[in-house]
């Protein structure tokens, strides 16, 4: 009989490239990582691995030995999946990370009544506006905004979002309301990460770059300084959709809003999707789109 010492350990450093991010995804020590995958070393008379400070490479030899067994892992995994799948109720851990903002308002609520249907999981929830790496961390889920970068990560569209340039009455009474893009050096813009606000002009889109006398990476609080009447802000509809349906903001310049970004929902590329991130996934999107209401668990597709 194969000895199986080690094949984990040592698929999840081919993969996370990294002892340390290997042990965490495991959840077990380094040096137990170390030893494990210099014992699988030793048995099989190879180097496995090019080790320096500061980075681990897979040899020639792991890199066959990795395939092999990464087709191992994959058919016990869906050996164990058949049998889940038979029972057909989501368990176990779950992983997934949202931006700050959009997660508190839209996708936490949403996971906590998934939760709800489906108490025998173990979520864990991250709220981040840094991207962060799903593979070497063991994220199942990430939700990101805007424009993907290309990617080996699997995407699928769970909502929209229109970004609005707005300000308060009181602002545009004092300094006048911009009908070109051109009037916004003559404005105070509020600012976020970027030193520019995206528009879309004779159906090709175009980047403006705008200055103001407040720079902040919180939506929330450059809402605030826009409800103040201190300047004109750029934002997501899910920042500013109350203020402007109760007209404590007043949209400008949407001739040249930009169409809408998507909302996503991206995750490692597996031939065969659990049945938990499958569920979550159509949980979400029928969830979030417009007028959408959460699937019917007797009628989910499984």
């Amino acid at each position: 009989m194969y000895r199986w010492e080690g094949i984990n350990e040592f698929v999840a450093v081919a993969e996370t490239e990294s002892f340390t991010r290997a042990a965490k995804r495991l959840d077990v020590s380094t040096a137990q990582v170390s030893r494990q995958v210099s014992a699988l070393e030793a048995r099989l008379s190879t180097r496995l691995f090019y080790r320096t400070t500061r980075r681990v490479s897979v040899t020639e030899a792991g890199q066959i030995f990795y395939q092999h067994c990464r087709q191992v892992l994959d058919a016990l995994e869906q050996a164990e999946r058949s049998i889940t799948n038979m029972q057909l109720v989501p368990r176990g851990r779950l992983r997934l990370t949202a931006p700050v903002t959009y997660g508190e308002k839209s996708i936490a609520p949403l996971v906590n009544d998934f939760v709800l249907r489906y108490p025998e999981l173990d979520v864990d929830m991250k709220l981040t506006n840094q991207t962060l790496d799903l593979v070497a961390e063991g994220y199942d889920l990430a939700v990101r905004m805007g424009k993907l970068e290309d990617s080996t990560l699997m995407a699928r569209r769970l909502a929209s979002r229109t970004l609005y340039v707005c300000a308060s009455p009181d602002y545009l009474a004092t300094h006048g309301t911009p009908h070109s893009l051109t009037e916004l050096a003559n404005h105070n813009c509020l600012l976020g990460n970027l030193d520019y606000w995206r528009f879309q002009e004779a159906g090709q889109p175009r980047n403006v770059r705008v200055t103001g006398n407040i720079r902040c990476d919180s939506g929330r609080a450059l809402l605030d300084a826009a409800l103040k009447g201190i300047g004109i802000v750029q934002l997501p509809d899910y920042y500013v959709q109350s203020a402007l349906d109760s007209r404590l903001l007043i949209p400008v310049l949407t001739r040249y809003q930009e169409d809408d970004d998507g909302i996503w929902a991206v995750y490692p590329h597996n031939r065969h999707l659990s049945p938990k991130i499958r569920l979550l996934l159509d949980f979400l999107s029928e969830s979030l789109k417009p007028g959408g209401s959460p699937p019917d668990a007797a009628n989910a597709d499984y």
